[in-house]
């Protein structure tokens, strides 16, 4: 169920939650159907809590720890119209309330042992009331980034030292204040918002990631050749799963109570990091639907919903092969296309990238005009990536002077991509108005079955046997109605000498009863000859 915002407040799919926050806090026990997450609520196995349960509502078996008060908690959720139950272990896991939940077709989720109730609430309640913030979620203006800018400070009291807060790629998150005494690699690192390439190399020729990868006590890195100062490193986990990592900037290694105190920060930053992530993925999500909208015509028109600046707009279709990928045309192949091209852009400057999948593409919405995030930008950006990237493909539909117009523009763009997959505009970038001749011929080709259409006049025969006359007809046939007063210009697309291509031309003449000097006859083979190379 995709994320919308009602008069009622934020509404989220419960897969969202459960994949926002992950298998290291909770676990689908019972979850078939998708409902919409609104509110949060707590309940007791007293029975006086039921007018607490509104639909749409997770609710919280706080204090139920035993299969008879699960039941009776099962029962009243599902009369109220929850989305779900979140109980813990082994209540949740019992035989008897499974079988309760999947007779009464209601969600039901367990939450880990490592994290408390409080936490928990203060999670799940931070996640729903992100369709509702003013600041967008995950950005350094949420209030979740803004919690990690406090944390790396106190961290950075325990230490005595500047601190960042990185996730598990190396973007930095947050710092603390006292980075006037960082080296070089710090001071890129906080104005690039990651760790810069060559510093990466650095400490990963050290073994640091891949230690910081496979444990979780504090790692001491000491001052480098080239001047970097020495660093003391705590991983980030959560029920063993690394979300993020500390980085402090120390003089020397620091006593190891001190260090033990630095380390001991972790937990409160893990539990930070992972709202920051939930957040944050909601909020792609809740774009990626809008933009969605946009692209089919159901959307709203207006440039504010997407962030988007004025237009006029274009949808690109977007295409990366990978021939190593094992899941080629999956949810799964989109989801890693998708993250690829976010990436790409974002390391372009394209803060907050309009892309999103739509009827098995990627497209990226783009302004006609401007620099980052416009059509012109995305151009020259992909004809760079084709230097090193073969597979690169980026097809723009025309422009439209509103997003309500966008659905003609993907649907440009969808067209214009296949063009290029087969051969007919040439790649890897490509407009629609510089190919509009291959795209009228695409859609008046396209409006009738293939079939219907060749069985129209000689040729669909003529054609069906050519393989048993050696399979020249066709092309010769293509290439004389490409140049019909030109037999050099004609046998040079054929690659056989002009002689050739007039013996040839004889037999095809001979094998096909129709007047090739008529212009509507000469036509009429050419769609159909178009159709069999675009649909066939």
């Amino acid at each position: 169920m995709g994320a919308t915002t009602t008069a009622g407040g934020a509404v989220i799919g419960l897969r969202w939650v459960l994949d926002a926050l992950g298998p290291g806090l909770l676990d689908p026990v019972e979850v078939g159907a998708d409902p919409g997450v609104r509110d949060v609520v707590v309940a007791d196995p007293d029975p006086s809590d039921v007018d607490r349960i509104h639909p749409g509502d997770l609710v919280l078996g706080v204090a139920v720890h035993d299969v008879p008060a699960a039941l009776a908690v099962l029962a009243r959720c599902a009369d109220r119209g929850a989305a779900a139950l979140l109980l813990r272990p082994p209540v949740a896991r019992e035989p008897a309330v499974r079988a309760r939940a999947r007779e009464l077709r209601l969600p039901l989720v367990t939450a880990r042992r490592q994290v408390s109730w409080a936490q928990v609430v203060w999670l799940l309640r931070s996640l729903v009331d992100t369709g509702t913030v003013a600041a967008p979620a995950g950005s350094v203006d949420s209030p979740a980034f803004q919690d990690l800018f406090t944390l790396a400070d106190a961290a950075a009291a325990v230490i005595d030292a500047p601190v960042t807060i990185e996730d598990e790629f190396s973007r930095v998150l947050a710092y603390s204040k006292r980075q006037e005494q960082a080296d070089a690699a710090r001071l890129s690192t906080i104005v690039g918002r990651r760790v810069p390439a060559d510093v990466l190399r650095q400490f990963r020729s050290r073994g640091v990631f891949r230690r910081l990868g496979s444990g979780s006590e504090p790692i001491f890195v000491p001052e480098q050749p080239d001047g970097t100062m020495p660093r003391l490193i705590v991983p980030v986990r959560l029920s063993g799963q690394l979300l993020g990592s500390i980085w402090a900037l120390v003089p020397e290694r620091p006593p190891e109570e001190r260090v033990q105190a630095f380390a001991d920060t972790a937990s409160v930053v893990a539990l930070h990091l992972l709202r920051v992530r939930a957040a944050a993925d909601v909020a792609r999500r809740v774009a990626a639907d809008r933009l969605r909208a946009a692209l089919s015509g159901t959307g709203a028109d207006d440039p504010a919903d997407l962030a988007l600046p004025p237009g006029p707009y274009r949808a690109v279709a977007l295409d990366l092969a990978a021939p190593d990928d094992p899941h080629p045309g999956t949810p799964r192949h989109a989801d890693r296309l998708q993250a690829l091209w976010e990436s790409i852009g974002r390391s372009r400057g394209w803060r907050r990238p309009a892309i999103t999948e739509y009827e098995g593409r990627l497209y990226a919405v783009v302004t006609e005009h401007g620099d980052t995030g416009s059509w012109p930008w995305l151009a020259k950006l992909g004809t760079e990536l084709a230097r090193t990237e073969p597979d690169v493909r980026v097809a723009a539909g025309g422009p439209v002077d509103r997003l309500g117009e966008l659905h003609r523009s993907a649907g440009q763009a969808a067209a214009l991509l296949r063009l290029i997959d087969r051969g007919f505009v040439t790649g890897p970038v490509a407009a629609h108005e510089d190919s509009w001749a291959a795209a009228v011929l695409d859609l008046v080709t396209g409006a009738v079955p293939l079939a219907d259409l060749l069985a129209i006049g000689p040729l669909g025969e003529l054609l069906g046997a050519d393989d048993s006359r050696g399979g020249w007809y066709g092309e010769t046939l293509r290439a004389y109605l490409a140049h019909p007063a030109d037999p050099a210009a004609a046998s040079r697309q054929l690659h056989v000498h002009p002689n050739t291509f007039r013996y040839r031309m004889r037999r095809l003449r001979a094998a096909l009863p129709v007047d090739l000097d008529a212009p509507d006859v000469r036509l009429a083979l050419q769609i159909q000859l178009y159709a069999g190379r675009l649909h066939g």
